[in-house]
């Protein structure tokens, strides 16, 4: 197999099933060898699935089990991929799932699971790539290196019964910035993708059977595999973008910008409850929007 992405090697976590299986068949296609990890059950996993698939492709492809939410079993998943191909080119912080609830009925656990997958599952390999990448540059050697995270419309907009995935993923879009402009110097690029598409995530939802489906004409619009072509482009070296946050589902994809101000006011004097009040009163759209269109209240949110 050979394409854009010739002789790179890419670690995909989260990759067994869903988005994360459409990113590695994909970048497989494109010419890279991909360690495929994902979480393994008595010695057998997904992972291991979507390895026999990309060598019945010609491509070549290795699984690592290792959890992302440790600090010690992260580093052994970039591991997988210097022992096994003697470098790596490009990361792509898949992993995760969802644990809904509404505000006043969430856990403890349910808060931190999301978080340890999320986030520490997403800094963890790349601070450990981070690390391997610099190494390299310090050393002399040319880095030309990119990482591809996933945020969530939940994440950048916000949504009902989602106050712990939101707050994952709106960390990870910020991570993927701040970790772009530190990263820069040393060759690698960062972006990050809200990606929208069937999967066993968004199929929970009340209405994800109906909203998942093909439409009447055929067209797919919810296939997974119209998001993983970005992800390709992304890690490619022909690819300039940094620090960026792309949405995408279907034929589209939407660049975001960071937080910025909407409107602004000055005061003469110092401010008071009654001056405060006076200059946010004519400001717009300052109710709560409701719903991302798109999105729908989780099937768990209760």
């Amino acid at each position: 197999m050979s394409g854009t992405l010739d002789g790179r090697v890419v670690v995909v976590t989260g990759s067994g099933r869903g988005l994360g299986r459409e990113h590695a068949l994909r970048l497989a296609r494109e010419g890279a060898s991909v360690v495929v990890n994902d979480l393994e059950d008595g010695g057998r996993g997904p992972a291991r699935d979507v390895v026999e698939e990309i060598r019945t492709l010609g491509g070549d492809a290795v699984a690592d089990g290792h959890s992302v939410t440790t600090w010690g079993s992260a580093a052994q998943i970039v591991q997988t991929a210097i022992r096994t191909y003697g470098r790596l080119d490009g990361l792509v912080c898949n992993a995760g799932f969802l644990r809904d609830r509404m505000l006043t009925n969430m856990s403890e656990a349910e808060w931190d699971d999301i978080i340890k997958v999320h986030q520490y599952g997403t800094f963890f390999p790349l601070r450990h790539a981070a690390e391997y990448w610099r190494g390299r540059r310090k050393a002399g050697e040319a880095v030309d290196a990119a990482v591809v995270t996933t945020t969530a419309a939940s994440g950048l907009h916000g949504n009902v019964g989602q106050v712990n995935y939101g707050a994952a993923k709106a960390a990870i879009a910020l991570m993927t910035i701040s970790s772009a402009r530190e990263l820069g110097r040393y060759g690698v690029r960062v972006n990050s993708i809200s990606p929208l598409a069937r999967t066993r995530l968004t199929m929970t939802g009340p209405s994800g059977g109906s909203r998942m489906a093909p439409d009447a004409d055929g067209f797919d619009e919810m296939s997974p595999a119209h998001v993983s072509p970005l992800v390709a482009w992304l890690l490619n070296p022909q690819c300039t973008a940094t620090a960026q946050v792309y949405a995408i589902f279907g034929r589209q994809i939407h660049r975001y910008t960071p937080w910025s101000p909407a409107e602004s006011a000055h005061a003469a004097e110092d401010w008071t409850v009654e001056s405060v009040a006076a200059a946010l009163h004519n400001w717009p759209d300052q109710d709560d929007p409701g719903v991302i269109p798109g999105l729908s209240a989780p099937a768990s949110a209760s």
